[in-house]
């Protein structure tokens, strides 16, 4: 297998990601010019929403059209360290700041947006197209690439070990290629040749307790299952992320057109409410 295309498939899309004390990886998915300004780049990464999650911000806060408290969600940036590499060494690790644009808690993805970093980067994930998905089995190759421990990225090799692992309601595939805490957001990447996808992000490891202490199975990990990537891209209307029909600001007004929808609903069921209580 050429060592050549393995750097530029599965190490060189993969970020570190930092948010308050937290931090973990990330896989680069996306860098298109800016349909506003095509001298700039619109670069996205995709990684795990417990990576991201001290910051976001959960609050009740009065909104004065629907009088009442509403939650809202108030994000803050995380950074993010892009790695620039002469083959296998790294030259530089350059961070900047990123915009959490989605989240799901559920499905435990975000989608960060990056701010300063606009130029084009020339080493990004492919997603597994929808249509291969069945064609995954057991004892596939794959390699789990991450920064494990807050480690600079570097890849595991194993094979896929379950199809569906069902944890808490949720798909993932189970594989044995060792990965620790902060792979949390890494790539599990299958392919041969010059065809390498992203299947999903890894985002648990198996632990047990032994009498007072822990015991990490590294070989015994869980990656997002590829059909949850698409509900998340789906449900967060970021459909731009694989089809080029579609681009990044069209999904921010589909978004807006759903949250003011969302509004609208509750200020109807307010006034429902209202209207019945006066009767």
């Amino acid at each position: 297998m050429d060592s050549a295309i393995l750097h530029e498939k599965i190490l060189y899309p993969v970020v570190r990601v930092r948010a308050g004390q937290a931090g973990g990886s990330g896989v680069l998915i996306y860098s298109e010019p800016d349909p506003k300004d095509e001298s700039k780049f619109i670069n996205i990464l995709l990684t795990c929403q417990h990576v991201i999650d001290g910051a976001i911000k959960i609050r009740d806060e009065w909104d004065a059209i629907l009088k009442r408290e509403v939650k809202r969600d108030v994000l803050d940036e995380v950074v993010i360290e892009v790695f620039d590499y002469d083959g296998s060494k790294v030259v530089s690790a350059n961070s900047t700041t990123g915009q959490i644009i989605a989240y799901d808690k559920h499905h435990d993805l975000a989608a960060v947006k990056l701010n300063s970093n606009t130029r084009q980067l020339p080493h990004v994930a492919s997603v597994i197209p929808r249509e291969q998905i069945d064609c995954l089995q057991l004892f596939d190759p794959v390699w789990v690439s991450g920064c494990s421990l807050l480690h600079d990225p570097f890849p595991n090799p194993g094979t896929i070990t379950y199809l569906r692992e069902v944890i808490d309601q949720k798909a993932y595939l189970m594989q044995n290629a060792s990965s620790i805490f902060g792979n949390s957001g890494g790539g599990l990447f299958q392919g041969s040749g010059e065809e390498f996808n992203l299947l999903g992000l890894t985002s648990r490891v198996t632990v047990t307790q032994l009498g007072f202490g822990l015991d990490v199975q590294t070989w015994m990990g869980f990656s997002t299952h590829p059909d949850r990537l698409y509900e998340f891209f789906d449900h967060q209307e970021l459909q731009f992320l694989y089809d080029k029909n579609d681009d990044f600001y069209s999904a921010l007004s589909r978004r807006e057109g759903r949250r003011k929808d969302a509004l609208r609903s509750i200020l109807l069921d307010t006034q429902g409410v209202t209207e019945s209580n006066n009767e």
